[in-house]
């Protein structure tokens, strides 16, 4: 069990990530396609990603196997993450002193191949391997699939929002899923060992990911940052074989004109349930239904689902098309 102490500093310094982080989903995605549960979530995207695996990227199973521990130098807390280069840069720059004492940790516990021994020695050429192995993998097997990661993050990141204008930060920490359970002052979480966070005054990052799974993360290293990552759900259709195309000419975003349409999208900004939808646009929940379908068919809006709710999020396309229209002075 993961136990996370806050004390009420903490508890004001609650953070929400504003997106992926490339690093995390990297991993955890690794991690993921070496497991044989979560087939309903993730096995049609297994099928799709194994025959495609780059060989180099077989350097990366050692360090992420799908379970135990991994070095925390491979998600780093610091520096610029806002690209997948700029991601991969910071690891690059992991000091010797880290890379030391994470391989460590981690080869107590299981054999490493011997090519890592050079890697905590800070070798450059074996920091700038795993670098272009970690940029191949992410080309391969998770950028055209990521315009669906991001959406679904943003969806999740909609629902914590609600969770904390209707219970402030206890609703956001009661909300954050089944395998979390909110005991003020302390969070616990189904972890596979025992571990304990305390946070002292330092505050926590929540980073929803798409492909964690079955139970959150947090880093092995205490003093380091607190970060906790959690698995977002998941829909049936999250994982579909291949990756969603945008419709031509005459399809689905055809249709997309319109004013009702279009404010649907708007109030789908920050996220908004078919009842809200229906009572601000004056219309019934059969049109809202129908109008959310073609938006979700056009890559636009998601949806989520939780506890018979289903909030509407518009997408990144989505809330670009939005400010396409603001910046003309058109209808959306």
């Amino acid at each position: 069990m993961l136990r996370v102490y806050f004390t009420s500093e903490d508890l004001a310094r609650v953070r929400v990530a504003p997106g992926p982080d490339y690093l995390w989903e990297i991993s955890n995605s690794i991690q993921t396609l070496q497991r044989t549960d979560g087939t309903r979530e993730f096995g049609e995207w297994r099928r799709w990603a194994r025959p495609r695996l780059p060989e180099s990227c077989r350097l990366l199973s050692p360090l992420l196997p799908p379970h135990g521990c991994s070095p925390d130098f491979l998600t780093p807390t610091y520096g610029e993450r806002a690209s997948l280069q700029a991601a991969v840069d910071t690891l690059v720059r992991t000091p010797r002193p880290r890379l030391r004492a994470d391989l460590t940790r981690v080869a107590a516990t299981r054999r490493l191949p011997g090519w890592t021994t050079a890697l905590a020695d800070g070798d450059s050429a074996a920091l700038r391997r795993l670098g272009q192995v970690l940029g191949a993998y992410h080309r391969e097997v998770l950028a055209p699939f990521w315009p669906r990661v991001h959406a679904h993050i943003d969806a999740d990141r909609a629902l914590r929002v609600h969770g904390l204008l209707d219970g402030a930060v206890d609703g956001l920490l009661a909300g954050l899923g089944p395998r979390f359970r909110w005991r003020p002052p302390v969070l616990e979480a189904d972890y596979p060992v025992e571990h304990d966070l305390r946070l002292n005054g330092r505050g926590l990052l929540l980073q929803p990911s798409f492909f964690c799974w079955p139970t959150p993360i947090t880093l092995a290293d205490g003093a380091l940052p607190p970060v906790l990552v959690y698995p977002i759900g998941h829909e049936r259709d999250w994982s579909r074989t291949e990756p969603p195309g945008r419709p031509e000419g005459g399809g689905p975003l055809g249709q997309l004109i319109g004013h009702t349409r279009a404010a649907v999208l708007r109030a789908a900004r920050t996220g908004a349930s078919t009842v809200e939808l229906a009572r601000l646009l004056g219309v019934t929940h059969p049109a809202v239904s129908q109008h959310v379908k073609v938006l979700r068919a056009t890559g636009l809006v998601t949806t989520v689902r939780r506890g018979g709710r289903s909030l509407h999020v518009a997408t990144a396309e989505g809330r670009a098309l939005l400010r396409s229209g603001e910046r003309g002075g058109g209808a959306v």
